[in-house]
């Protein structure tokens, strides 16, 4: 067989944090009232490698959920009760989302949604704390400074950015002192924009990692809803080929580039994480990734 390009190995996404896996736990949808459920949740994740474990400080305001900061605080009920789980998780959260107002990354807004998410969470530190939604209105060199204090103070140990153009990321870095480590896009067979849009290239030259949001495309490559049907034959060719289910291949793509993404699933049902973390038992080679691209935009590539 043709070489396998799907990249299974633990990634290192800064030099103080701890390995993680190629598959993220995301907790979007993270709003069960039962903490025994939650906490079941979390160490299946934990067991199945998933140990990057992504949050924000909105999750919660929809799904479901209570509110503003309620998948942060269901976290951190979680780990206070088993405390044992803080050192097998690198926790993950974003703040600069303030409703009604759809971005607010001013120094005096971030510093305090920072210190909400270390408050809900019941930690000392974040391990990697993202920018959601980039802020038109804040220069910048602003939010630096403040991520960069933020370090400085043992708050955040690692900064990253989500839903940023490569722009914005060249624009950001320029005044951060801090490494930039990780850019968050919606990346999957579905949405393929990061391929060419220029953010997977500035990855590749920064040394950037990138963190694939909806690799599942929001759950229609799992369901083939509203999904080209060539796509959706294809996948399914491909996992009776690998013995997987089609979203398992779904995933496999999204580690196949070598750029190294992580992807980040957020199904709450553990039997599902399991069939996903499947993925990282898949081959995908030159041929098949190719073919799913051009399944996915429906015309040959030039």
């Amino acid at each position: 067989m043709s070489e396998n390009l799907v990249l299974k190995e633990p990634r290192t996404i800064s030099e103080d944090l701890p390995e993680v896996g190629p598959i993220a736990f995301g907790l979007w949808r993270y709003t069960t009232e039962n903490l025994d459920e939650a906490t079941e949740l979390l160490e299946t994740a934990v067991e199945l490698g998933m140990n990057l474990i992504d949050n924000a400080d909105v999750y919660g305001f929809d799904w479901g959920g209570k509110g503003f900061g309620a998948c942060e605080e269901l976290l951190g009920r979680v780990i206070a009760a088993s405390p044992h789980l803080r050192d097998q998780i690198v926790i993950s959260t974003k703040g600069g989302i303030a409703p009604p107002v759809p971005y607010d990354s001013s120094s005096k807004y971030l510093r305090s949604a920072c210190e909400g998410s270390l408050k809900r969470l019941g930690v000392e530190q974040i391990d990697l704390y993202q920018i959601h939604r980039p802020d038109f209105y804040t220069h910048p060199s602003e939010v630096a400074e403040t991520l960069d204090s933020l370090v400085d103070e043992g708050k955040i140990k690692a900064v990253g950015v989500s839903n940023y153009t490569p722009n914005q990321v060249s624009a950001l870095s320029s005044h951060l002192n801090s490494p930039l480590v990780t850019t968050q896009p919606e990346f999957s067979v579905s949405c393929l924009t990061p391929l060419r849009d220029g953010t997977l290239d500035q990855c590749s030259a920064k040394g950037i990692t990138p963190l694939a949001w909806s690799p599942l495309a929001g759950g229609k490559l799992a369901t083939g809803e509203d999904v080209r049907p060539e796509l959706v034959e294809l996948l399914n060719e491909l996992g009776e080929r690998e013995s997987v289910d089609r979203a398992a291949i779904a995933v496999a793509f999204v580690l196949a580039h070598p750029t190294a993404p992580i992807a980040i699933v957020g199904t709450q049902q553990k039997e599902r994480l399991k069939k996903l973390a499947e993925a990282t038992s898949v081959n995908l080679t030159r041929d098949d990734v190719y073919n799913l691209i051009e399944a996915s935009d429906g015309v040959p590539l030039p």
